[in-house]
């Protein structure tokens, strides 16, 4: 119980800093908001869905998803400049529970995806986007994309403690999210892409996860050379195994690493 209030003390400090620089809350709405324009007027009327309701119901899920895995960018980034600024040295000095400080992390950059998806999904709502499968479903899959947010923060958490600078941090972050966001079925179905390369997309878990939200808001997933495997016919399931793999791995792996940066 001590950590868990410990690790609440902290994303209340999270919080507070974001509604201090209220800067890092528009430019993290402004950012996937123009890739929602961006994707729905520039691009969309060369990609034939075959969904109802034209490629805006594709794309979707697709942005929902690449902004919440781009989570770990500010996490990363985020923890790195504190390390910088010697907050983690001060917080070793402090009587509270050493996991708590990237717990806390984790769960503050969780909240701000909540205000992000809540601005994308108004805006994707104005250029069209209708969800079918119903209140319930919709709301799940929210709750999946802020799952998968937070899992995806643990990757950063890692990163933000393993390297020196922000800008190595930020270069770090785009190596690790852009192949896994553009090698997937994020903004057009995998279909088209050279056969090897669908092996690859359709098992990466950025397109079961963007699979199983279109499934959640109501849409009909289109699988290649992996069509009838286990992740094209149970995207929701082969999410939840993914984030339990990287939460499993990854939370272990910045606990420690966030021990041994204190322990310096």
């Amino acid at each position: 119980m001590h950590a868990i209030s410990d690790a609440l003390i902290i994303t209340k400090r999270q919080l507070l800093q974001l509604a201090r620089v209220p800067e890092l809350i528009l430019f993290s709405i402004i950012q996937p908001i123009m890739f929602v324009l961006l994707f729905r007027y520039v691009f969309g009327g060369s990609i034939d869905t075959g969904q109802p309701g034209g490629y805006v119901q594709l794309l979707m899920p697709g942005i929902f998803v690449q902004t919440v895995a781009f989570t770990l960018a500010g996490t990363a980034v985020g923890l790195t400049a504190d390390m910088q600024k010697g907050l983690i040295a001060r917080f070793r000095s402090l009587p509270i529970s050493r996991s708590a400080v990237v717990f806390g992390r984790t769960l503050g950059d969780g909240a701000l995806n909540i205000v992000v998806l809540t601005a994308m999904g108004l805006t994707g709502y104005v250029v069209g986007w209708r969800p079918s499968s119903g209140f319930l479903n919709i709301t799940l899959g929210f709750v999946f994309l802020l799952v998968f947010g937070f899992a995806m923060s643990w990757i950063g958490v890692l990163i933000g403690l393993s390297v020196r600078e922000e800008r190595v941090a930020t270069n770090a972050t785009f190596i690790a999210v852009f192949p896994l966001t553009f090698l997937s079925n994020a903004f057009a179905p995998t279909t088209g892409m050279p056969k090897p390369l669908q092996y690859i997309a359709e098992w990466n878990p950025v397109s079961t996860m963007v699979a199983g939200c279109r499934q959640l808001f109501g849409l009909e997933n289109q699988f290649g050379a992996t069509a009838g495997s286990f992740p094209s016919e149970n995207p929701l399931t082969m999410s939840i195994v993914y984030v339990i793999i990287i939460m499993a791995v990854f939370i272990p792996l910045s606990v420690r690493k966030y021990n041994r940066a204190v322990n310096k």
